[in-house]
């Protein structure tokens, strides 16, 4: 049978299928013992609702290698930070043509006022850095949509939390 972690961390992230749950930073732990399989994973945020997907996908992919009994728990402390995502992950966004997020901000709540310089994003296309925030959601509120005023492609940016 092979490793229980070796097996979780091949499964992909729903809503960011080009990378594992391991490259995201939400696979926290698995622990096995006479066949039971305990899995640790972290939201990318409260009440993602890609959470259910990611326990089942685990669950089947753990039973379907041989471990009868699996169980996913979530979480919550330390919360999830987007500095999480490996450098592999951050490649993967990029070559996918979302641009990774920078260092997430430290010291407590970032506030955004009106007159701050806005914050530069390369567009993972061409690389300048001429970008500008289209929608602070994009398909998923962990994501910005973005559009590079130099090749003129839209993009979708991994917010920084």
């Amino acid at each position: 049978m092979v490793n229980a972690l070796a097996i979780a961390g091949t499964v992909t992230d729903p809503e960011l299928p080009m990378l594992t749950l391991a490259d995201l930073g939400v696979l926290r732990e698995v622990s096995e013992e006479d066949g039971r399989v305990v899995v640790s994973i972290t939201p990318t945020y409260s009440g993602c609702p890609a959470m259910d997907t990611m326990r089942d996908d685990l669950e089947h992919a753990l039973r379907d290698a041989g471990y009868t009994e699996v169980e996913v728990r979530t979480v919550l402390h330390p919360a999830w930070s987007s500095d999480w995502i490996s450098d592999e992950g951050k490649r993967k966004l990029a070559e996918s043509g979302i641009a990774p997020p920078a260092a997430a901000p430290r010291g407590g709540p970032v506030l955004l006022t009106l007159g701050a310089p806005p914050r530069k994003v390369a567009c993972p296309r061409c690389g300048s850095d001429d970008t500008e925030e289209v929608s602070r959601f994009s398909a998923t509120a962990c994501k910005a949509l973005r559009r590079c005023r130099s090749c003129l492609e839209p993009f979708e940016h991994v917010k920084e939390i």
